[in-house]
C-alpha cells in the first residue's frame, strides 16, 4: 500500500520547521524520508537501509528538531557517524534545517582535533552532539558528555562502524543511554552485525528498507577498462581525458598511493587534490572546501578519508584500485548518480585484479564486461582546453575556474555567509554576485570561492577592508 504522507506538509511539524525545509527547497519526501520519519515522529525505534544520497540525515534531522526542548540546554540527541567528515556533514545539515531553532548548540564531537575546546563546549551545553564513537566514549568517561537526558540516538552508517571496529565503543555508548531512549540505526548495508546489535538494543524496532525503483539502476553506468600494472596513471589520465568531467572522486586503497596519483595528475596540468588519513584536520577541511567549491576538479582519496564526502552532482568515480570488499565498491560508485541524475564509474582492472569482478558480480546481480581503454578525446570548447602533459597534447579537463579564500573567523565569531557576500560584493568589494561561489563557514574558521579571473582582486579587498566592521587574516588557498 502507498505510502498516503508524500510531502513534508503532510506531517505533524512546528510551521517555523516547515518553513525551512520549504526554503531549503524540501517539497517532496524521498522514500525514505516518507518511511521512516512518521515512524520516528510517533516515538518508535526504528532500522532503515537505503542507499548513500537516499536522504537520511533530514529523515533522522527532523524529528530531532521537531522534539529538541530548547530552553533546556542538555544533550538531547546524540549521532554517531563513522568519521569526522561525516559528522561535519551531519551537523551542517541539523544546523541548517535547526536554523530558526534560537539558540540551538549542535556540538561535533569528533576525533583528530583537541578535545579540550569540546570539553569546553559541552560544559556551557549544547542540545545535540555529533560524533565518532572513539571521541564520543572519551567524553563520556571523562564524564564531561552527559546522556541522562538524551531521548534519540542515531547511528549513521551504523554498517561503517562495525566494519571500522567501532563495534566495542559503540556497545557502551548504547549501554551508558537512558533505558526509555528512541534508538535510530541507518545502515546502506544490511550485514548479521547490524541485526545482533538491534536485536540486542533496540526496542520493538520498525524496519524500512528502501531499494531502487525500476530502472533506478541505470542511474549509475559502469565501465572497467583493463590496464598493466604500470601503466594505471596513464589510463587514470585517458579516462579523465575522455570523459571529461567537471568534478570526480578517484579511489585508491593506500594513502600513499593517493599522494603519489595527486601528484601525477597535477604534474600534467590536471587540477587535483589528495585526502587520506596521514592529513591533519584543518589540511581535510581545506582540501574538502577547494573540492566542493570547485577550486579543485579531482580528489584522489583513500575509503576512510571519504566517508561521509557531501558533493553536488559528482558526475564520475573512479576506481585506481578495485577495493578487496564488493560492498565497498557498491559505497564508492553509489556517491555519483544522486538525486535522480545520471553518473558514471570507472574501474582500472589490471590482470591481478581481475578475481575481483567475479566478486563484485555476484554482489550486485551483474556481469561486469572489461573494456579497451578509450582512444578518442571528445571535442571541447577551445576556451574549455588546458594545456597538460609534458608533450603538450590538449586535454579536455577542463581548468578549475573557483579560487579559495580562507577567513579566519567563522560561527563562533558571529560570522555568516551574508558578511562575507556583503563585504565581496559591497561598495569595497565591487564583485558581481556570479563572481562568488560557495561560502562554507565553520566554526574558527570560513571558505569563500570566488571566480579565478577576480581572485586577486577579491583577496585585497578582504586585507585592505573588513567584514561585519572587524578585520581578520584572509590568505589565497593553493
Amino acid at each position: 500500500m502507498k505510502n498516503k504522507l508524500e510531502h513534508f506538509s503532510d506531517l505533524d511539524l512546528p510551521p517555523l520547521l516547515l518553513e525551512v525545509i520549504a526554503e531549503l527547497g524540501y517539497t517532496k519526501m524521498t522514500p525514505i524520508q516518507a518511511e521512516s520519519i512518521p515512524v520516528l515522529l510517533s516515538g518508535r525505534d526504528l532500522v532503515g537501509q537505503s542507499k548513500t544520497g537516499s536522504g537520511k540525515t533530514a529523515a533522522f534531522s527532523i524529528p530531532i528538531l521537531r522534539n529538541i526542548n530548547m530552553k533546556t540546554r542538555v544533550v538531547q540527541a546524540l549521532i554517531l557517524c563513522p568519521t569526522r567528515e561525516l559528522c561535519a556533514q551531519v551537523a551542517r545539515e541539523v544546523r541548517r534545517l535547526g536554523r530558526r531553532h534560537a539558540g540551538l548548540q549542535v556540538l561535533v564531537g569528533s576525533g583528530g582535533q583537541f578535545i579540550a575546546p569540546q570539553v569546553g563546549a559541552l560544559e556551557k551545553g549544547a542540545h545535540i552532539v555529533v560524533g565518532t564513537p572513539g571521541r564520543v566514549l572519551d567524553l563520556i568517561q571523562r564524564k564531561s558528555l552527559i546522556l541522562s537526558k538524551t531521548t534519540t540516538l542515531v547511528l549513521d552508517e551504523a554498517d561503517r562502524m562495525l566494519d571500522m571496529g567501532f563495534e566495542e565503543d559503540m556497545e557502551q555508548i548504547l549501554a551508558a543511554l537512558p533505558r526509555k531512549c528512541q534508538s535510530v540505526f541507518f545502515s546502506a548495508t544490511f550485514p548479521q552485525s547490524i541485526t545482533d546489535l538491534s536485536a540486542k538494543y533496540q526496542q520493538n524496532p520498525v524496519t524500512v528498507t528502501i531499494k531502487d525503483a525500476a530502472g533506478e539502476e541505470a542511474a549509475i553506468e559502469e565501465k572497467f577498462y583493463e590496464a598493466g600494472l604500470g601503466e594505471k596513471t596513464t589510463a587514470l589520465i585517458k579516462i579523465l581525458e575522455h570523459h571529461a568531467p567537471q568534478s570526480a572522486i578517484v579511489f585508491t586503497n593506500m594513502k600513499a598511493v593517493a599522494r603519489e596519483v595527486s601528484d601525477a595528475l597535477n604534474n600534467t596540468g590536471i587540477s587535483a587534490a589528495s585526502l587520506h588519513g596521514d592529513l591533519e584536520q584543518f589540511e581535510r577541511d581545506r582540501v574538502m572546501a577547494r573540492f566542493r567549491n570547485q577550486s579543485t576538479r579531482i580528489l584522489v582519496a583513500t575509503d576512510v578519508a571519504a566517508r561521509g564526502i557531501d558533493v553536488e552532482s559528482l558526475d564520475l568515480v573512479v576506481n585506481f584500485d578495485c577495493p578487496s570488499k564488493p560492498d565497498t565498491y557498491v559505497h564508492r560508485i553509489g556517491r555519483t548518480g544522486r538525486a535522480g541524475k545520471t553518473g558514471l564509474a570507472v574501474s582500472i582492472v589490471t590482470p591481478r585484479e581481475k578475481f575481483k569482478l567475479a566478486l563484485i558480480g555476484e554482489y550486485t546481480s551483474t556481469k561486469p564486461v572489461i573494456s579497451p581503454l578509450p582512444r578518442g578525446k571528445p571535442q571541447a570548447e577551445k576556451s574549455d582546453v588546458i594545456t597538460g602533459g609534458r608533450d603538450n597534447t590538449e586535454s579536455v579537463i577542463k581548468a578549475a575556474r573557483m579560487e579559495t579564500i580562507s577567513i579566519s573567523a567563522g560561527r563562533k565569531d558571529k560570522l555568516r555567509p551574508g558578511d562575507i557576500l556583503g563585504a565581496l560584493t559591497g561598495e569595497s568589494g565591487g564583485l558581481k554576485g556570479d563572481d562568488v561561489g560557495k561560502i562554507e563557514i565553520h566554526d574558527r574558521i570560513s571558505y569563500v570561492a570566488v571566480r579565478k579571473d577576480v581572485a586577486q582582486h577579491a583577496l585585497k579587498s578582504l586585507i585592505e577592508g573588513k567584514i561585519k566592521g572587524r578585520t581578520f587574516k584572509v590568505m589565497l588557498l593553493r
